[in-house]
């Protein structure tokens, strides 16, 4: 069911008072046309001018009509695969009275596609920091009206103004993670307990893994990774478009590609815990889930390879032909309540940016290293920049080591 506050402030009309003018005076008229004193009727008293009406102001449209908790209409969710509970979307229906069609998607550059051929229609979606920047260089997102969002201002102030959205003006961060390796402690003994990108690039190093290897499905990911190896920066690289360091990625992964198992964004987590792999790519909190579902942490580990990897900050942003803004906009403010940002990270197992989430998030996971890594570690993460006339070649070093 539909609902809509009517905010009365931001929809009052402006009533205009025209003054009126009267008679300034009497006719004086002669009782005959032959009574040459007849006197002419004195002229009217000349009108005030009539007041000016006052401007009217336009009547928000958009975002700016939005109030706090206002919704619009259904809200059409796109989000990544296992990145919300079920029952935190039910409390939102119940909350507004509106419901959620949720839908998910595996990589960044899938719900790109989907949003830039309106093929289908979105009210929410959630683009990793790049994908901000890229999105609303093609004029792909709408500007957020934080007034509408008040929670907003929970978000802690290291994610103001990142490089993906300098003014701050389409996102609000939703969950970040680190990108590093899954393993059992069994295959980390093997490698001297020292975690490597090397257990998947090294041939001789991947020989000591007794099973599978699986990488993400995600060109930007498996590029960096293979940057990392190799000892480059990947800000440095893609700032600088540098073509043949991209190049050299895009062959190490055609090189690695015969010793793959999968590629997969999904269920690498999963996978590793049920033996289907010894080695997975992927996503921190990912693992973490896969981890305490299967009660399995006492034989798996996340790792973040000693040559560094991706710190990344995924964000809720509205595309540009959404249907109902205004939902979207109460979504924001709902996950960004203190409350509801802890129940979110609960379950995913991902970092929280809603610095007033920490009282109510779980003890395990804040004092998790592989989570909330120490800072020594965070120095050696970097985010994936806007990769601009690169962008194309990365997809390319990612399909061609795939076929």
């Amino acid at each position: 069911m539909t609902t809509a506050t009517n905010a009365a402030p931001r929809r009052c009309r402006l009533i205009w008072v025209a003054a009126m003018v009267g008679l300034a005076g009497l006719l004086a008229a002669a009782c005959g046309d032959d009574d040459p004193a007849a006197t002419e009727a004195p002229a009217t008293a000349e009108a005030p001018a009539a007041t000016e009406a006052p401007a009217t102001t336009a009547a928000p449209t958009g975002a700016a009509a939005c109030a706090p908790g206002e919704t619009d209409g259904d809200l059409a969710f796109y989000n990544w695969a296992e990145y919300i509970d079920d029952e935190l979307l039910a409390a939102f229906e119940a909350e507004t009275g509106i419901n959620v069609e949720y839908t998910t998607y595996e990589s960044n550059e899938e719900m790109l596609t989907k949003v830039e051929s309106g093929a289908a229609i979105y009210d929410l979606v959630v683009p990793s920091d790049y994908m901000v920047d890229t999105m609303r260089r093609d004029g792909l997102l709408l500007e957020l009206n934080f007034d509408a969002i008040p929670n907003a201002a929970n978000i802690g102030s290291e994610w103001d103004n990142p490089p993906f959205d300098p003014e701050h003006k389409y996102h609000v961060a939703y969950q970040w993670g680190t990108t590093g390796i899954g393993m059992s402690y069994e295959v980390l003994d093997l490698l001297g307990g020292e975690p490597s990108w090397a257990v998947i690039f090294d041939p001789a190093t991947a020989a000591l893994v007794p099973g599978s290897i699986s990488m993400l499905d995600d060109a930007p990911e498996t590029v960096a990774a293979a940057l990392k190896y190799l000892g480059y920066s990947i800000q440095d690289v893609i700032n600088n478009q540098n073509e043949a360091a991209i190049q050299e990625a895009g062959d190490l992964l055609r090189a690695t590609n015969d010793r793959l198992l999968k590629y997969d964004s999904v269920t690498f987590g999963d996978d590793l815990v049920n033996g289907e792999v010894d080695v997975a790519h992927g996503w921190s909190g990912g693992f973490f889930l896969s981890f305490a579902e299967a009660d399995a942490y006492d034989d798996y580990v996340y790792t973040i390879p000693a040559e560094g990897g991706v710190r990344w900050v995924d964000n809720m942003a509205i595309p540009h032909n959404a249907d109902n803004i205004c939902s979207a906009h109460a979504m924001i403010n709902f996950l960004t309540d203190a409350q509801n940002g802890a129940t979110l990270t609960n379950w995913t197992y991902y970092g929280s940016p809603n610095s007033a989430s920490t009282p109510f998030i779980l003890d395990e996971i804040l004092d998790d290293p592989g989570i909330y890594p120490p800072s020594e570690v965070m120095a050696r993460l970097e985010l994936i920049p806007h990769a601009g006339d690169l962008a194309l070649m990365i997809q390319d070093m990612h399909t061609q080591a795939k076929s």
